[in-house]
């Protein structure tokens, strides 16, 4: 499978565009890098996400376990 900007297919890319560039998302995720495993702290998030009733990007890109989880990687 092709890679989409650097990432394995467009929803882990919009995923991770948003929670890198949205300063509130951004925080909330790196907070919880800082606190967490990366596999805890994506699954934390997305449950964050869920819970508020956000279980898309503004863009329509599902947040996913394996999606959240990919855009932390970089996170610290």
């Amino acid at each position: 499978m092709a890679k989409f900007n650097g990432h394995k297919n467009w929803n882990h890319w919009n995923v991770s565009l948003w929670i890198n560039n949205d300063e509130g998302l951004y925080h909330k995720a790196y907070s919880l890098a800082r606190r967490y495993k990366r596999d805890r702290a994506a699954q934390i998030m997305l449950d964050a996400l869920l819970g508020a009733g956000i279980d898309r990007t503004p863009d329509g890109a599902p947040y996913t376990y394996s999606s959240v989880r990919a855009a932390m990687v970089g996170i610290l």
